[in-house]
């Protein structure tokens, strides 16, 4: 089948995006589409025709290297919630109309949670119109909620990040001796997979963090200050890592009590900040201690120079992947990860339903939590440890890692 395809970007970016992008950009090139195209800002910039050749922009085998140490979303990313088709149709008479345009044959959408949910209603309405378009889903996202995949790429660069960053605030948390409690807010709304990661900082030269708060489990201020208090007195220094999304037993966000003005996103999502902060401050009026909030915010997703050379080969494999099964006629699938052994650490690809991932969440297991609500299991470790091995070392200019950009 002669013709081209695209591909975007959507969602929260992540250390190893680009390596999907570079993944799905030469799997196509090498099975013949004619040109490759980038929607700039995902699906949104899609609707506002703005597209690039990629050909024109990853011409050589550095600029592939490059692309996959280069953090954040190469294309440009969007956050736009694309209608059902019931309620608009006219977006996707658009939208085909632009693919047809562009002799478009296949679709690639590199994204979470509601990327999914794009690349299924496009892929129903392409059927019902009966499009010969093929449509395919490459998993990303630090969260790690994707159902049906064992984990998500991203995830593992992320959980690297967070383990070193655990082990060096907590060396820093000790040096005075004196009672201070350290809480660092983790991304992670719903599941607490980037949270748990704080686990790995425990180690021969690392007594590990004190508390670990998930989402998975009701929060209740009152037994998260006995147990601060209980801590300090076995140790002065003590480091807590939280989610940005633990929740009360009543289904509010703890962030939700601070008087922060909360905004919502194009999703209806409450955005997140501030827990730590909330959290700092209940701790220093109820406790004889010092405080210290810490946000590690947009760090975590960004940080490609700790990046796992593990996520960076799987993200360049889905993307590979998902392009294999499109131009042998796959349409309306996502390519997950199967892991077949721990130790040694060996994980395949297979195709799964877009349908039976789209808008769902996957949580992490509160059976991988210690009965004191406190620490992850073995079990947790055994299944993290394999995703943050080895690394891809940045190529460095002038003393600073290099990078390369859209323009």
């Amino acid at each position: 089948m002669k013709g081209n395809a695209i591909v975007g970007q959507s969602g929260g970016p992540t250390s190893v995006i680009n390596a999907s992008l570079a993944g799905v950009f030469q799997a196509c090139q090498m099975r013949g589409a004619e040109h490759v195209y980038g929607m700039l800002h995902g699906i949104q910039g899609l609707l506002d025709r703005k597209v690039c050749d990629l050909s024109e922009r990853l011409s050589s085998f550095l600029d592939i290297e490059l692309l996959k140490r280069t953090p954040s979303s190469f294309l440009g990313s969007c956050r736009y919630k694309l209608p059902a088709p019931e309620e608009d149709e006219a977006v996707y008479e658009k939208l085909f109309g632009i693919l047809k345009d562009l002799n478009i044959q296949w679709f690639f959408y590199i994204g979470g949670n509601d990327s999914m949910d794009t690349i299924c209603k496009l892929s129903q309405y392409g059927a019902r119109i009966g499009s010969p378009i093929r449509f395919m889903g490459v998993p990303k996202t630090i969260d790690n909620d994707l159902m049906l995949t064992d984990h998500t790429p991203g995830y593992g660069s992320a959980a690297k990040y967070i383990g070193v960053v655990m082990k060096e605030i907590i060396r820093d948390a000790t040096v005075y001796g004196t009672n201070f409690v350290t809480i660092v807010e983790i991304m992670g709304r719903n599941a607490g997979w980037l949270t748990a990661a704080a686990a790995l900082a425990r180690g021969e030269d690392c007594e590990g963090v004190d508390l670990i708060c998930l989402p998975e489990l009701p929060f209740h201020t009152d037994r998260f200050l006995a147990k601060v208090e209980r801590m300090q007195k076995e140790r002065a220094s003590i480091v807590i890592a939280v989610s940005e999304g633990v929740k009360l037993p009543d289904g509010r966000f703890v962030c939700e009590l601070s008087d922060d003005h909360r905004t919502v996103d194009a999703f209806g999502h409450i955005n997140l900040n501030g827990t730590a902060r909330y959290l700092s401050n209940l701790v220093a009026k109820n406790l004889p201690t010092r405080t210290r909030p810490v946000e590690l915010s947009i760090l975590q997703r960004c940080g490609a120079h700790l990046s796992s050379r593990t996520d960076i080969t799987e993200a360049f494999q889905v993307g590979g992947a998902a392009a294999k099964a499109a131009f042998e006629g796959e349409t309306g699938k996502m390519v997950a990860l199967y892991r077949i052994s721990n130790d040694p650490y060996q994980c395949t690809t297979k195709l799964v339903d877009i349908k039976d991932v789209a808008n769902l969440e996957k949580k992490v297991p509160t059976t991988w939590i210690n009965d004191a609500k406190t620490d992850m299991l073995p079990e947790f470790l055994a299944y993290a440890r394999p995703l943050i091995q080895a690394e891809l070392t940045p190529i460095y200019i002038n003393g600073l890692t290099q990078h390369i950009v859209e323009g």
